[in-house]
């Protein structure tokens, strides 16, 4: 099934994607994390509402998606450096902070506040980065709780599947001493849906993911390609950690990033972002000028800007 989680007479709402409609499932079944948690009775509960065949269907155009993920019970789960030709296409260019290709997957946290829907207008403010990248990339949601999970039953604790953009700050992550986590977590800035496919309908392997830039092809890659598998990444991050269901992991980007390329790319207000993947959809995201620095007393990062191409001037 394709869930999706939308506005429908001012209610968040989850459906099931049916072609061009979406079936309206009803109230008592909660949001997505509810549907996540209730395990395979909830899934019996949402066929057999379909099966009724009384439920509402709305055209799926016309909807206002929101992430399909509402609740999130902690930070989204990341993994850096997971395709080889990200990893390598990077070299000289971390600012000092080069390391050796890492011998295990290498895990990061962002915040929820991250999240926003697929069509949603991604917050943007030159006084906070000067340098606003771009990630595609192909997220997971946990299904069922788990620690120290064996690599070979891992999948059994994936639900679903949907696509992130990973927008990050590549300033604000160099300031910090390296670490990923202030440059990827700006209120939000990621993108997630459009929907969550179940893990039954979706071979992660046959996943080809792509990201334009106001129309421009920047990243293509297989998800094949990956570094790590998934199976390696659940049966990593969940060594002597609990997974719990619903939640969210968001499994590396391919090579084509902004910060890499000569000269480097960088988003701007106006610019337009797509990325979609095989079986999944699309994100399309439009970046818009939003007051984030406020009244801050942090120098503002516009002023460290050094320049650099922007999509369309390639």
């Amino acid at each position: 099934m394709r869930f999706a989680s939308f506005i429908h007479d001012g209610q968040a709402r989850i459906g099931v994607v049916e072609g061009e409609q979406v079936a309206v499932l009803p109230p008592a079944l909660g949001d997505l994390r509810d549907v996540i948690a209730g395990g395979d009775a909830a899934l019996q509960a949402v066929a057999a509402a379909q099966r009724g065949g009384k439920l509402p269907r709305l055209a799926l155009e016309r909807l206002r998606l929101l992430p399909p993920m509402q609740r999130l019970r902690r930070d989204v789960l990341c993994v850096g450096w997971n395709y080889w030709d990200h990893f390598d296409e990077g070299r000289g260019k971390r600012e000092g902070q080069d390391v050796p290709r890492p011998q295990a997957p290498t895990f990061f946290t962002k915040s929820p506040g991250t999240v926003i829907g697929p069509r949603d207008d991604i917050a943007f403010d030159a006084r906070v980065s000067a340098k606003w990248d771009y990630e595609a990339e192909l997220a997971l949601v946990i299904g069922s709780d788990g620690r120290s999970i064996r690599a070979d039953s891992a999948m059994r604790h994936v639900w679903g599947y949907c696509l992130a953009n990973d927008i990050s700050q590549r300033d604000l992550q160099r300031r910090h001493g390296g670490q990923w986590l202030k440059g990827k977590s700006i209120d939000g800035t990621m993108p997630l849906g459009p929907f969550l496919v179940t893990a039954d309908e979706l071979d992660p392997g046959a996943v080809r993911l792509q990201c334009l830039v106001n129309g421009e092809l920047m990243q293509d890659a297989a998800v094949a390609q990956m570094a790590f598998p998934i199976p390696e990444l659940i049966a990593e991050l969940s060594f002597g950690m609990t997974l719990r269901a619903g939640d969210l992991v968001i499994t590396g980007t391919p090579a084509g990033v902004g910060n890499a390329r000569e000269p480097q790319v960088f988003l701007r207000a106006g610019d337009t972002v797509t990325v979609r993947g095989t079986g999944l959809g699309e994100l399309v995201n439009r970046l818009v000028d939003t007051d984030l620095y406020q009244q801050s007393s942090v120098p503002s990062m516009a002023a460290e800007h050094t320049g650099g191409a922007h999509a369309g001037q390639l």
